[in-house]
């Protein structure tokens, strides 16, 4: 996880402590019952179809369309066309043929139309302590737990992949921008699909092969208050009618869950309340290699990837490969200022140097690079390769990709992976590709790396401090 990841992170546990409430705490949602229909005459109907709102009278004209009988455009206009489709639905369905529908009549209407939600178990449910009422799939979901922002309702039947988050707590335009931001680290909300914020609201719509993410959110009187479906992929028509049901439906009511409220869950860095943080495929060091943010790293680090990014929050382009080393060669897509830039060591070493290997040896999670001394054991591999160094450390496997350089701060290699050839190395063993090999692919991609000017040791703060500077973590995503 990057600096700026991390920083995100300690901000949310902050604003968003990892807590529960049970029912002790907050009282559960509640199911609202349907309330009786009465009888109408044509009069009374006229009456209640004049206080539909606009999306009402446009969704009866959607219904009468996809029953076949209206053609015309959805305008939300009771015109002469409408009126006859109605008078032609109630023909067909034993009704008198006023095209004035009933109340009943409409719900009849909207009922058909709504057969494609069956099974769903479609009912309003009243949340006080999040201060939301709307319609939910409880044939799907069951109120599951309180973890502030967020109401959970998770899966329960037949559907793993169905879920539905209600949002709700205190905050301002500065809080929303956060909640915002956060979402889109969630391994609920897929990379892909738009992401809209205008003004007091946001829209974040994700979509993989597996799953298709929708959340809208609204901040109204210092009050953020919305909802998430999370649904599977490749079941869009029940999506975007039970999408439309949720956002008709929605009503603020008085209450928002308290950040502070409930019992302590399960902490742990991947998780934000009780949510698991989007992770990459794979995570491996790199190095910066000049001014425009040339990254060298690793070739497994960018093998079968939908997306490579530079430090979580740069998108990545590869550029250049060499099979043999293992090694590949990224730009990032949007200019980057790296801290520092790798000059590459005009000379070797002798055997038993003392080295250093700048990387990120558990992907990410400490938010930084690490330093890892050892010792130069061998100018050549061990099938006597002149490319090869080998080395006394003990580095890790996500290490692999990372800067190895001299008492000068110079580069002598790259890390490459500890298994190589399906064979792991013993423990302490490693191989770098020396800084011979590394300039000709970086000059096979069009890039002239520096070479160091260094003439004294640094000390171990200075090394560290250039060293880290130039090292990057490159992450691989589905």
């Amino acid at each position: 996880m990057t600096r700026i990841a991390t920083a995100v992170l300690f901000s949310l546990v902050l604003a968003f402590p990892f807590t529960t409430a049970n029912a002790q705490d907050n009282q559960a949602p509640q199911i609202v019952p349907e309330p009786e229909i009465p009888f109408e005459t044509t009069a009374e109907a006229r009456q209640n179809e004049a206080r539909l709102t606009r999306e009402e009278r446009a969704q009866i004209q959607e219904a009468l369309q996809w029953a076949g009988y209206y053609s015309s455009v959805i305008d939300a206009a009771f015109g002469p066309g409408t009126r006859a489709a109605m008078a032609a639905w109630q023909r067909d369905n034993g009704f008198e043929p006023t095209g004035i529908l009933t109340t009943r009549q409409r719900v009849q209407l909207l009922n058909s139309y709504n057969t494609v939600l069956d099974g769903l178990g479609l009912r309003t449910v009243r949340d006080d302590a999040a201060g939301i009422q709307m319609k939910l799939p409880l044939g799907v979901v069951a109120f599951d737990r309180y973890d502030p922002p967020f109401a959970h309702f998770n899966a329960s039947g037949a559907m793993p992949d169905v879920r539905v988050l209600l949002i709700s707590q205190p905050g301002d335009r500065n809080t929303m921008a956060g909640l915002y931001d956060i979402m889109q680290t969630l391994e609920i909300v897929p990379l892909d699909g738009p992401r809209e914020v205008n003004g007091d609201n946001f829209t974040l719509i994700g979509r993989d092969d597996r799953i298709v993410s929708q959340t809208q959110v609204t901040l109204r009187d210092g009050q953020i208050k919305g909802f998430t479906l999370i649904w599977p992929a490749g079941d869009e028509d029940r999506r975007t009618r039970l999408m439309d049901e949720m956002q008709a439906s929605f009503q603020r009511i008085e209450g928002v869950l308290d950040p502070a409220a409930g019992n302590d869950t399960e902490e742990r860095i991947d998780l934000i309340a009780g949510l698991e943080i989007r992770a990459p495929k794979v995570s491996r060091s790199g190095f910066f290699v000049d001014a425009r943010g040339t990254v060298l790293t690793t070739l497994e680090a960018v093998q079968g990837c939908e997306r490579v990014t530079l430090d979580e929050d740069y998108d990545a382009q590869v550029i250049a490969v060499e099979n043999r080393l293992g090694v590949a060669v990224l730009r990032p897509v949007d200019p980057m200022a790296p801290i520092n830039v790798a000059a590459f060591a005009s000379a070797m070493p002798r055997i038993k140097s003392e080295i250093a290997l700048s990387g990120y040896p558990y992907g990410g999670v400490l938010g930084a690079p690490t330093l890892t001394y050892g010792e130069l054991a061998d100018l050549r591999g061990l099938g006597g390769e002149p490319e090869l160094k080998r080395l006394a450390l003990n580095a890790l496997e996500g290490d692999a990709g990372g800067p190895v350089v001299d008492s000068y701060g110079a580069v002598l290699g790259m890390l490459l992976p500890l298994r190589q050839q399906d064979r792991q190395l013993p423990d302490g063993v490693s191989f770098a590709a020396d800084a011979d090999a590394l300039r000709a692919v970086l000059a096979d991609a069009g890039v002239t790396p520096g070479e160091s000017q260094d003439r004294l040791p640094l000390s171990p703060e200075t090394l560290a401090e250039r060293t880290t500077g130039m090292t990057v973590l490159v992450s691989c995503w589905d």
